[in-house]
């Protein structure tokens, strides 16, 4: 396989250590077109805040950017490239972009995002119901021929599909897989794809994300343990690739490192699994579980709006919209959990954000 289709050493080191990447939404007008001054800031935000990587064309940027009509695919991908080119980070940051569809779609998305010079892409296994395991895999071997692949085990309520153990052991043997973003908001589900990649002859060569929204904190502090051959196999989900990170992205950020800090000690403090329900409880509010999650783009829209970073709660779908009772919900975490918000963070910075200086 060629260099040119691997991550950098430096980023690959940077995967596995553990890395913050929010899902970028989609920031639009009241007429549902693209708003590029809000597009360019949130990613300025996302720059600024530290995390260590943005996922673009992902659920979170609405799939439907793709439809015939609207065509923000490239685009969306192209802006949030150019912003972080500008931004000249010092630090490692990779680029990550939502490649979906059936395989000739994954393809001509995958030469897309790699010709904006995207870093990976995040295979999405969703909406393929006609489509075999077996078939999902060669498609998974064809992209990641030519481009480094995050695995995504998206929850059904979402437009996933439940895949077995077997699947996810061969999935992590794929050369060029790089990481697998857990995403079924299902304990069983996520535990079938870590033992699955630590049965793996690729164990060390995968890097483990959470995508469960609704136990991040958990994911995070957890390491998972298998007797594999006769011995005994450890490994840990080091960061997260989330939509709920999308938001109060500083405080995430923040987060992250604390853990890194204390996920070698044997004594993890009490008031992290306190945490935990706090940051699950508020993805509550964000992404509308009440409603089977029919809020959870706008929910996120919601928070940035309040913090000036969007204009409005707009998504392409004019029936996606913030459910009944959504928006108090969002109040009520406000005042119960004031410590998890970076309102004052993106207060002092939203202006230059905005104005692009």
């Amino acid at each position: 396989m060629s260099e040119n289709n691997k991550l950098s050493p430096e980023l690959l080191a940077a995967l596995h250590d553990g890395l913050a990447i929010p899902a970028h939404p989609l920031a639009l007008d009241e007429n549902r077109k693209l708003d590029e001054k809000h597009q360019r800031a949130l990613t300025r935000y996302y720059a600024a805040s530290g995390a260590g990587g943005i996922a673009v064309g992902v659920h979170s940027t609405q799939f439907e950017i793709r439809d015939k009509g609207i065509g923000l695919y490239e685009p969306v991908l192209r802006l949030a490239a150019e912003e972080i080119d500008r931004a000249r980070l010092d630090r490692p940051f990779i680029k990550v972009a939502g490649i979906c569809g059936p395989t000739e779609q994954a393809l001509e998305e995958t030469r897309i995002a790699k010709g904006l010079g995207y870093d990976a892409g995040l295979l999405s296994m969703g909406g393929l119901a006609d489509l075999s395991e077996q078939d999902i895999l060669e498609r998974t071997r064809k992209v990641a021929a030519i481009f480094p692949v995050i695995g995504f085990y998206l929850q059904p309520s979402v437009g996933g599909k439940i895949f077995s153990f077997d699947f996810w052991r061969e999935f992590a043997e794929i050369p060029n897989v790089v990481a697998i973003k857990m995403a079924p908001f299902n304990r069983y589900q996520t535990i079938d794809v870590v033992r699955a990649v630590c049965y793996s002859s690729r164990r060390d060569e995968i890097a483990l994300y959470t995508g469960n929204d609704d136990n991040i904190v958990n994911d995070l502090l957890t390491t998972y343990r298998f007797t594999v051959d006769g011995s005994i196999v450890e490994k840990r989900i080091v960061g997260g690739l989330l939509g709920h990170w999308a938001v109060w992205t500083h405080k995430a950020v923040e987060l992250l490192e604390d853990v890194k800090r204390y996920r070698e000690s044997r004594e993890i403090p009490k008031e992290w699994l306190t945490w935990n329900v706090q940051v699950t409880d508020a993805n509550a509010a964000f992404f509308d579980p009440a409603h089977q999650f029919a809020g959870c783009i706008p929910g996120i829209h919601e928070v940035l709006r309040r913090q000036g970073l969007l204009k409005g709660t707009w998504c392409l779908n004019p029936h996606e919209e913030l459910s009944p009772g959504q928006a108090e919900e969002i109040d009520r975490i406000y005042r119960e959990y004031p410590h998890l918000n970076d309102d004052d963070f993106v207060a002092a910075h939203l202006q230059e954000w905005l104005s692009g200086e």
